[in-house]
């Protein structure tokens, strides 16, 4: 029997928690959050406020109650405020709590921009349930929101917003939305975007935000560009990004890594004896390039969490491991689809002489159906891969069509090695109903193959 401490309860505690009392009953868990809730669904926050989620309560996956009668002890409202290795204890809410084995789930934080009166009234970040809540009561009395960032999240809140009628204005740092997609791909979503709601949104780029102003109630009101934009608005939120939570980890001399994130190898251990960590406060590896990379989302969290709860209750030679990641992330705007894996061609071609590569590319727009079907939709989809090897690097794919299920089989593709020659003569289904007679991911290919057998 071990007495297993885990700090978090978002997805990675949870799930370690859960995992490790299935894997011998005889653990003794403890589990502590500085939050008053634990296993949550944040990435459905941004439906939540839509209106989508209908009811809060429904992104709690299991209440501290099931737990409990599972045997696993929640503690609620409780921060880790050191951890002591070589006593193998945590001061928890100023008490010393002792282990045998510790994971550290505390997460990521939003990135906190250098803005001039950023803590007034009516500025937010989206991170926590309170936040959610919190910002849909906003939304029901505003007419109109900023947004700044246009990442993954600016996109699900734009949604929300719109959808409830909120003129919405988006201010980005950087030169276009979606800044993973590569150029012209980032260009056609913000198109998409002003195509159909364009008299609710407005979007201002290569804009830096440097004050808040506030009203006489001291609630936000204006926000103020370092260019000298002004934008009004009922109410602001931040959506710049987030970042690991390692303050504590670094603290007790756990190694960070380039990403910022806690450095683990693949079997979710850190630098220190008995210490483990997983979730979005540490950092994975490419699995095309072998490099720390850092992308905090909930389903990479819970197979990591799922891994150290195998392996903290397993021996060595029983260890499970967690490999890496390819970077895939899916999100919508409505019925049009946004989704990608692996490398995009930019950053291809500047990695290309540290990894030997020669990237190419093509782009396809086509029908998800048999053409002649009522119901066939527009996918455009970008596929990369090596000339000199032909070796798949990537694909991107956006559009009102399916295009899930094509990256979700490039992911495959990525994950198993496959080649150009490879994916050109994959066995996919067909029947009108669900494809065209030549896939598109075919086309692709074909094309990919001409590109490599003509001259360079």
């Amino acid at each position: 029997m071990k007495k297993i401490v885990i700090i978090g309860g978002g997805a990675a505690g949870p799930k370690t928690a859960a995992k490790a009392k299935r894997v011998n009953p005889e653990n003794q868990i403890e589990l502590y959050t500085d939050e008053n809730l634990i296993s949550y669904s944040a990435c459905g926050l941004p439906y939540f406020i839509e209106g989508t989620v209908k009811n809060i309560n429904q992104l709690i996956v299991r209440t501290p109650e099931e737990f409990e009668k599972q045997g696993i002890r929640i503690f609620l409202e409780h921060k880790a405020q050191k951890i002591i290795p070589e006593k193998k204890c945590v001061i928890i809410n100023d008490k010393e709590v002792f282990y045998d084995e510790l994971v550290i789930c505390t997460g990521a934080k939003p990135y906190v921009p250098n803005i001039k009166n950023i803590n007034i009234g009516g500025v937010y970040f989206l991170r926590h349930i309170e936040d959610g809540i919190k910002i849909k009561e906003e939304m029901h009395k505003a007419r109109r929101v900023a947004i700044i960032g246009g990442g993954y999240i600016g996109i699900e809140l734009l949604e929300a917003f719109v959808q409830n009628g909120v003129h919405t204005t988006i201010v980005e740092y950087s030169s276009r939305l979606m800044r993973v997609f590569d150029c012209e791909f980032s260009d056609m979503i913000k198109n998409r975007i002003i195509e159909q709601s364009g008299q609710w949104v407005d979007m201002h780029f290569m804009e830096e935000v440097v004050e808040f102003v506030a009203d006489k109630n001291g609630k936000f009101s204006r926000l103020i560009t370092k260019s000298g934009l002004e934008v009004e608005a009922d109410f602001c939120v931040i959506a710049s990004g987030v970042v690991p939570n390692v303050e504590l980890a670094k603290n007790a001399g756990i190694k960070i890594g380039k990403t910022g994130g806690i450095v683990v190898d693949s079997n979710m251990r850190t630098n220190i004896e008995h210490i483990w960590a997983a979730g979005d406060c540490t950092e994975e590896k490419c699995m095309l390039t072998n490099r720390p990379i850092y992308i905090a989302l909930g389903n990479i969290a819970n197979k990591e969490g799922r891994v150290v709860g195998i392996n903290i209750s397993s021996e060595p030679n029983e260890y499970e491991s967690f490999e890496g990641i390819l970077g895939s992330a899916i999100t919508k705007y409505f019925d049009f689809t946004i989704a990608l894996t692996g490398i995009n061609y930019e950053n291809a071609t500047k990695i290309a002489d540290k990894f030997n590569l020669h990237p190419i590319c093509t782009t396809v727009v086509k029908k998800d159906k048999a053409g002649y079907m009522p119901n066939s939709e527009t996918i455009t989809l970008k596929l990369v891969a090596d000339k000199k090897t032909g070796k798949i690097l990537g694909a991107q794919g956006i559009g009102t069509g399916d295009v899930n299920k094509r990256i979700n089989t490039v992911t495959s593709a990525l994950q198993s090695g496959f080649s150009v020659d490879d994916l050109l003569h994959l066995d996919l289904p067909y029947s009108p109903p669900y494809s065209p007679a030549i896939d598109i991911l075919i086309t692709a290919a074909y094309r990919l193959k001409t590109q490599m057998n003509s001259e360079s």
